[in-house]
């Protein structure tokens, strides 16, 4: 039996993302979060740093002046009613300004590093992404080694897991952070290898838009990568994800609901 697939769309609040169609502000950003809504979005997903391999470090001045207008026009317009919104960040200043705008997800690319984001997090009781990543964005895709990809990032998770639950967090998502710190060997053993996170009694969430692998494989400009992604995360929630975060709304929403009449049918 397959869970029901929840689709993450992308809003990047930012001038520096690596996909330029996912840059929206203001109302725009509000225009498209509603195109989103429509499109069969289940949670929006908005960041304002870009954490792409090299990324310029962002002050948390400057990421809360990249999202303060639109996390105010989500607030006031009571956007929280229609979809579940998430903070692609791990700045408690930015957190706290959008948990008290009725953002109950926290996207954390660093899985909990930071303690006053664990005390937050479970102040407002909210759900956390633990993402792995070894390094920094910065660093992260030099020379990366593991000496068991899968085990090691399970490993990963067991020892953030037990720092989430002293802390009282017990919402979470698992994300094994496929590009972060990932050779294209690593990111298909991942994907193979998934039902190994499904020992966890959370959700595994796939995030795999557009990125470098498909590069890897069929040398493909970003803008090009759509079918890529669609074949990566179907295979993906074929072995166990039932979180999907992506640029593409639309496109995925019909390929999963494709994929989950013919799964239903066997």
């Amino acid at each position: 039996m397959y869970k029901k697939t929840r689709i993450m769309g992308i809003i990047n609040a930012n001038e520096d993302s690596f996909f330029t169609d996912s840059r929206f502000n203001g109302i725009r950003a509000v225009e498209k979060i509603h195109n989103m809504i429509n499109e069969g979005a289940n949670i929006i997903d908005i960041g304002a740093v870009s954490s792409r391999p090299g990324a310029k470090i962002v002050s948390k001045e400057e990421e809360f002046l990249r999202l303060k207008e639109l996390i105010s026009l989500i607030k006031t317009q009571k956007l929280y009613d229609l979809v579940d919104f998430s903070l692609d960040s791990y700045t408690p200043l930015v957190l706290k300004y959008a948990l008290d705008a009725g953002f109950t997800i926290i996207n954390d690319i660093t899985a909990l590093k930071n303690d006053d984001v664990c005390a937050l997090a479970a102040s407002y009781e909210a759900t956390v992404v633990l993402m792995h990543m070894q390094n920094s964005p910065s660093t992260m895709q030099i020379k990366p080694e593991y000496k068991n990809v899968t085990n090691d990032i399970e490993t990963f998770f067991k020892e953030r897991i037990q720092k989430a639950k002293k802390f009282g967090i017990s919402d979470l998502i698992l994300d094994v952070g496929i590009g972060f710190g990932k050779t294209l060997e690593h990111n298909i053993a991942l994907i193979n290898n998934l039902k190994q996170f499904s020992n966890f009694p959370y959700e595994i969430l796939i995030a795999a838009s557009r990125k470098s692998m498909i590069n890897d494989i069929v040398p493909t400009e970003i803008k090009d990568r759509l079918p890529g992604t669609l074949s990566i995360h179907l295979e993906a929630i074929r072995n166990g994800a039932s979180i999907v975060r992506t640029h593409d709304v639309k496109e995925h929403f019909q390929a999963i609901k494709v994929f989950e009449a013919l799964r239903s049918a066997n």
